[in-house]
């Protein structure tokens, strides 16, 4: 019995056309305003971080370290330790001589990235939820649309969210659930409009606040120099360039040998 309920809602249930001028497009048009002043406002309240030049010239160090590992194949045994000198000498190499904090101050004590969170949840969170509390305030209890493919039930939660209605299709999508999926689902309208990288895109915003914690955790910049140098202390310089005149040379004329002797066995044939 339950089930001919559900089919005959599937096949009978027809949406108001004041339906979509009055609640579909308008969702749509406010999730897509708010994102615009969310991201001009997050430009506003942006602040340029400062790089500490240490930090740029450690980097750039260990990125000429690690070239020179893995390209140094290609220099001569002179030129080679040369730039391993730079970096491995006991007296005066980088790796040595450089002396950094084995700890970096912890990022949540610092008053500023304190600050920046602040302005990421207000300029983030804030809107989104007060946002969809309005949406589902104001347009709550209206079906929406409907996907073009069947659904299973355990999809109802997601999609119908404010709509208690058992017999319900779960391909048809409430005002509720259609403000979420439009605040995940305009990422390349917002790219179009906005360029890349920008603050409307509320899906890598909120990736980035996850992963927030973790990139601003420094690295030891100690260790890394340690580990660095020891990597270059046990690497082997082997020169594949070697003799390669020689071997250019010596495989042009086996070249030019096959070939007078291909055209002295056709004149003989001839």
């Amino acid at each position: 019995m339950l089930f001919k309920i559900r089919a005959a809602m599937a096949d009978d249930l027809v949406l108001d056309p004041d339906i979509r001028s009055w609640v579909f497009v308008p969702i749509i048009i406010i999730t897509f305003l708010v994102g615009i002043v969310r991201h001009y406002i997050s430009i506003l309240l942006s602040s340029q971080k400062k790089v500490e030049i240490l930090q740029v010239q450690d980097s750039q160090a260990m990125i000429r370290a690690r070239a020179l590992r893995e390209n140094g194949k290609y220099l001569p045994e002179q030129s080679y330790q040369m730039r391993r000198y730079f970096f491995n000498d006991d007296d005066t190499g980088y790796f040595k001589t450089q002396k950094r904090q084995a700890q970096q101050p912890n990022p949540m004590s610092d008053p500023n990235m304190m600050t920046e969170m602040l302005k990421g949840n207000v300029t983030n969170v804030l809107p989104m939820i007060l946002i969809g509390g309005w949406i589902n305030w104001t347009f709550s209890g209206f079906v929406t649309s409907k996907v073009p493919f069947p659904l299973t039930l355990r999809f109802k939660p997601m999609l119908q969210r404010g709509i208690e209605l058992q017999s319900l299709d779960a391909s048809w999508v409430s005002s509720a659930s259609w403000y979420f999926l439009n605040v995940f689902g305009l990422r390349s309208i917002y790219t179009l409009v906005l360029g890349e990288n920008n603050a409307a895109d509320q899906s890598r915003v909120m990736q980035e606040q996850m992963s927030g914690a973790a990139m601003a955790m420094p690295q030891d910049p100690k260790a890394a120099f340690k580990a660095e140098w020891e990597a270059l202390e046990v690497a082997k310089h082997k020169w594949v360039l070697k003799n390669l005149e020689q071997k250019l040379i010596g495989g042009g004329s086996k070249v030019n040998n096959g070939d007078s002797s291909n055209n002295g066995g056709g004149s003989k044939n001839s």
